[in-house]
């Protein structure tokens, strides 16, 4: 059994004296031998997968509610339509924060934005399906558009460049 103290009157805030890795942590020999670091490389290959992924189901979940195809698939595809579109265009749009903030941020501003337009769309007597989903698709689209513009317009100020 190892017990372990903090002592956060210490100089060093505590933390042991180490010179080798950190168990767990890079180059760390483990119960398995060295660390090659292929899980690590394919945790990185895999995100633009999975971003790919998400992307086509949420597609899917948008294609399924507008053409109004019966499918047991429908609803959680939506749904997660619903959420990505403009928890995205949210994230891309706060995009010097550190990642777990923009996540975040990003998430819960796009469940406002969904219970904004149902809202606005109940109030207005107009509620639907699919025009909630076309109502989402379009503000997130606009935020993408001007996140886009933005990053265009302040890309062409910072290198300096002129019309002549």
């Amino acid at each position: 059994m190892q017990t372990k103290t903090i002592n956060g009157n210490a100089p060093d805030g505590g933390r042991p004296d180490r010179d080798g890795p950190v168990p767990g942590g890079p180059g760390d020999a483990g119960p398995n031998g060295p660390e090659t670091g292929t899980a690590g490389r394919w945790r990185a290959d895999s995100a633009p997968v999975l971003a790919g992924a998400a992307v086509a189901v949420g597609g899917v979940g948008a294609f399924l509610a507008l053409a109004d195809i019966a499918s047991p698939v429908r609803a959680p595809c939506t749904l997660f339509f619903l959420v990505l579109a403009p928890a995205a265009a949210l994230a891309a749009a706060l995009g010097r924060l550190d990642p777990l903030s923009r996540t975040v941020v990003a998430g819960a501003g796009a469940v406002a934005l969904d219970l904004l337009v149902a809202q606005a769309m109940l109030a207005l007597h107009l509620w639907s399906a699919r025009g909630g989903v076309v109502a989402v698709a379009v503000l997130s689209g606009g935020v993408f558009l001007a996140v886009s513009v933005r990053r265009r317009r302040s890309g062409a100020r910072g290198r300096g460049s002129r019309t002549n």
